[in-house]
């Protein structure tokens, strides 16, 4: 294989991430599907999987501060009932000038006053009012978004799921040849598929990277050392096919 670097969108983790240390830690189907990506396999659906990632790379969903909207609404609608209350006090101070043939020129200035303020309070608050709908419409639009992109996202890992298990059908065969060189186990514990295997996890994948083509030395674990050690004499280099380093655990011991 080559050192070039993978697409991100890549159905399967990169070969030497999966199968660079044994033991593995992961399952035999991430396993084979990451040595079946080595030797130069691909998914039908790997074209699938990048228009999916770009896909949903593309969605952009802003935050939308519905709470700021309804406070400015709230604060609107409180001063004009507050200039409401004051223009009819002022009307009715008025009125009852007028009524004794009091002057009532200061008391008209201030009801105009009032009247201005109520009438800039109201336009303040259709704003807010106008400001909260269009809000509401972006936090609707956004929740939308935000569920077309899981729904993205839950595809692309179905078509990815889809993609490791044609992939390990497609080397499940060779797996059971490389099982055959494993020391101390029966090949025919591997089964037809990978659902059927009954054997060792250790076992399985010492064959998948006995399968893989790496580019880089697998190091080898204390355990891994230790189960070769006990059922055979060849070197781990032998049984893995691979260049090997210990681990420190390993090399400790």
């Amino acid at each position: 294989m080559t050192g070039a670097p993978e697409p991100r969108d890549h159905p399967v983790p990169a070969p030497a991430t999966v199968l660079g240390r044994v033991p593995t830690g992961t399952s035999l189907r991430r396993e084979l599907a990451a040595a079946a990506r080595s030797r130069g396999y691909t998914s039908s659906v790997r074209d699938e999987c990048r228009r999916l990632r770009e896909e949903i790379e593309s969605i952009e969903v802003g935050a939308v501060d519905l709470a700021a909207a309804r406070r400015r609404v709230a604060a609107a609608s409180g001063e004009e009932e507050r200039l409401k209350e004051r223009v009819a006090a002022l009307r009715g101070d008025v009125r009852a000038r007028r009524a004794v043939e009091a002057e009532t020129e200061e008391a008209l200035a201030d009801l105009e006053t009032a009247a201005a303020e109520l009438s800039n309070a109201q336009t303040e608050r259709i704003a807010a009012e106008q400001a909260l709908e269009r809000a509401r419409e972006r936090a609707a639009a956004a929740r939308d978004e935000r569920e077309r992109r899981l729904e993205l996202r839950d595809r692309l890992g179905n078509r990815r799921r889809e993609a490791r298990r044609g992939l390990v059908a497609d080397v499940y065969p060779a797996f059971r040849g490389a099982l055959a060189a494993v020391p101390g186990v029966r090949p025919a514990t591997a089964g037809a598929s990978a659902s059927e295997y009954d054997g060792p996890p250790l076992a399985a994948s010492i064959a998948a990277v006995r399968l893989a083509d790496l580019d880089a030395p697998v190091t080898l674990g204390a355990e891994a050392a230790h189960w070769l050690a006990v059922r055979g004499a060849r070197a781990p280099e032998a049984v893995l096919d691979a260049p090997v380093v210990r681990s420190d655990a390993e090399r400790d011991t």
